[in-house]
């Protein structure tokens, strides 16, 4: 099994392009909804708006995933 590095790159750029995917889907859903999920997750310890988060970012990820594969 030989390295090479084109494969090595593709897959950093995908999993670049994954997390910035990411992290503007969670901006974008923090923005429409309409409470601050941040300020709530973090300042007020709301366990329940954390774990649809955790899930939500578990689907976004296997779509992204999914999208790259």
């Amino acid at each position: 099994m030989n390295f090479q590095i084109d494969h090595f790159i593709n897959a950093i750029i995908y999993s670049l392009l994954g997390v910035v995917t990411y992290f503007v889907t969670f901006f974008i859903t923090d923005k429409i909804l309409p409470t601050d999920l941040w300020g709530q997750i973090v300042e007020k310890h709301n366990m329940a708006l954390a774990v649809l988060v955790g899930f939500m970012a578990l689907g976004i990820g296997i779509i992204i995933a999914a999208a790259v594969h």
